[in-house]
């Protein structure tokens, strides 16, 4: 099969950009030819202001370039990762228009909220859900704390939907969980078009012997991500190392208050490549994910699970639908420091609970997410698109 893969690589690397690349890789170890199709934010910062605007909403160059692309390589389906800002919603009219198949990823929640997270202030907000236009996002200024780039992205989100792109343009809506399938839904879109398949990570080491040497913190370092709560959490944790791996805009912010705090127990690691942190996973005891907002997958979890690590997690949207409370690691109520220091300290003197809680995530992961059963999945998923586009094109 000739597969078209599109995606919108953002400023700074991040799952999605992970993702693309793992699926890419996968589809081609199955043999199929892999077109690539991509966009990159970071020559947004030499962009005119007014072009992005117009690009965010429809973008001709994106349609061009891609329709050329179309007719010379004569893809079997489409499948698009991020298209925001620079592919825009265009693309699927250049597919339209080529008679290809159209699959869209539903990674972040961009398509109902302008900021894409459905968080507000540190608390989620749902404000916006199946408004049109979303006029809560512009009243707030909640993309990048500006009423105009928030109008922006609104008008994206609207115009797109009084055209009903999302519903006559792309033919099948691929989503990593139940839980954002279900949001999507309540905000109008059709059930029949959502399908769930877990987020693909190639697994980091299939024997791990574990040295239950301290507890684990792998993401970016952002307010939304809640590493502020795991950090004061930590002041009530004297004696239990935590290990950060990651960067992002809070990291000197944290590593100030970790002083001033005199938490020594708290290490900050920066970026680790995947054999770095294959060996930092082999000497966790377990991966703590405190996120405040809906997260749509959590692919770090699936990067624990694959190395027999257990995690403790906010009890919210898929995050809870992923970690089974006892099975697979344990949940805390969402931005409660003090039961998250709790859970934290139960789990720690608890080794062979968790080390059990360790090899069931291992199971887990290999009936639900592994490349396989992802492959099988995406396969049905371009099966289907090709039938609908063939009945609607007989």
């Amino acid at each position: 099969m000739r597969i078209l893969l599109a995606h919108n690589r953002y400023q700074n690397l991040g799952g999605e950009d992970t993702l693309f690349d793992s699926e890419a890789s996968l589809l081609e170890q199955h043999g199929h030819t892999v077109i690539k199709f991509l966009e990159d934010n970071r020559r947004i910062r030499n962009m005119n202001p007014l072009l992005l605007a117009t690009n965010t909403i429809w973008s001709r160059f994106s349609y061009k370039k891609l329709a050329r692309v179309l007719m010379e390589t004569k893809p079997d389906i489409a499948h698009f990762h991020n298209i925001f800002p620079l592919l825009s919603p265009s693309v699927y009219s250049a597919c339209r228009e080529n008679d290809v198949p159209v699959i869209q990823e539903l990674q972040n929640y961009r398509l109902l909220c302008p900021v894409a997270t459905l968080l507000r202030n540190d608390r989620i907000c749902e404000d916006c859900l199946g408004k049109t236009p979303p006029w809560p996002g512009i009243l707030h200024a909640c993309y990048r704390n500006s009423r105009a780039q928030t109008t922006i992205v609104a008008a994206m989100i609207t115009i797109h939907r009084w055209l009903r792109t999302w519903k006559n343009k792309v033919d099948l809506f691929i989503t990593p969980s139940a839980f954002t399938r279900g949001k999507f839904i309540e905000a109008g879109f059709s059930p029949h078009k959502i399908i769930v398949c877990p987020n693909l990570f190639q697994p980091l080491s299939k024997e791990v012997k574990k040295k239950n040497q301290f507890v684990f913190f792998i993401g970016r370092l952002a307010s939304e991500k809640g590493f502020a709560i795991a950090l004061r959490a930590w002041q009530y944790l004297d004696g239990i190392p935590l290990k950060v791996v990651g960067d992002g805009p809070l990291l000197p912010e944290m590593q100030r208050w970790v002083q001033a705090q005199k938490l020594a127990q708290v290490e900050f690691l920066g970026w680790m490549d995947r054999r770095e942190l294959a060996g930092c996973f082999a000497q966790a005891r377990f991966l703590i994910y405190p996120s405040l907002y809906y997260e749509t997958f959590g692919i770090s979890i699936s990067e624990a699970y694959s190395c027999g690590v257990p995690v403790i997690a906010s009890r919210l949207g898929a995050l809870a639908e992923i970690v089974e409370d006892g099975r697979t690691g344990l949940l805390f109520q969402t931005g409660d420091a003090k039961d998250l220091a709790s859970k934290v300290r139960w789990a720690w003197n608890h080794p062979k609970e968790m080390e059990e809680m360790g090899r069931e995530a291992r199971r887990v992961y290999e009936m639900k997410f592994s490349g396989e059963r992802h492959y099988s999945i995406l396969m049905s998923a371009y099966e289907t698109s090709i039938r609908l586009n063939a009945a609607r094109n007989p």
